[in-house]
């Protein structure tokens, strides 16, 4: 699998395109849908998925809706824990409230990566100030989260990419 990043909008969000035998997937479109649809180039966007509904992340949401043939992914039509296939990709949604009431985060066993919106940012984590995040839901977000392997890779909504465990020796906001 080719995991494409698009930098979006003037909080510099991460949109993702998960790209596999032609098709593709987009994680977060945050904003400017002519470069996410220049970087999906002829791939056939099978689905979107959304972490969280915070406006950075689905601005150009919109652009998408418009296909009935595209499947839409986030909290409001996912089960905890549940796995989903749509094509060649298939995942897991895990619901990691904290940030917001709707955050999941996505994750790709056989690929090994998570796709984790503003859950985790490397060596932080995200604002629970914000209307809908809670400091008891992130604690608990993150207890679910540290059971899973240090070599899975974790793709935040901001900055740079990095690892489960990584994140467990260097982040102090995981030590709970």
């Amino acid at each position: 699998m080719e995991i494409k990043s698009v930098v979006t909008g003037y909080l510099d969000e991460n949109c993702y395109i998960l790209i596999k035998n032609g098709t593709c997937l987009i994680v977060d479109p945050g904003d400017d849908f002519p470069k996410i649809k220049a970087e999906v180039g002829d791939n056939k966007v099978l689905g979107v998925l959304i972490t969280h509904s915070h406006f950075d992340h689905i601005g150009a949401l919109r652009n998408f809706l418009t296909k009935k043939s595209i499947k839409i992914f986030k909290r409001s039509n996912l089960e905890d824990n549940k796995e989903y296939t749509i094509g060649d990709f298939k995942f897991k949604s895990i619901h990691t409230p904290g940030h917001s009431k709707d955050s999941v985060t996505f994750y790709f066993e056989e690929e090994q990566f998570m796709l984790i919106g503003d859950f985790i940012f490397k060596e932080s984590i995200g604002r629970t100030d914000l209307p809908g995040g809670s400091d008891v839901e992130m604690t608990e977000s993150i207890k679910k989260i540290l059971e899973y392997d240090d070599d899975i890779t974790l793709y935040p909504g901001h900055n740079e990419v990095t690892t489960l465990g990584d994140e467990k020796k260097n982040n102090p906001y995981l030590k709970v």
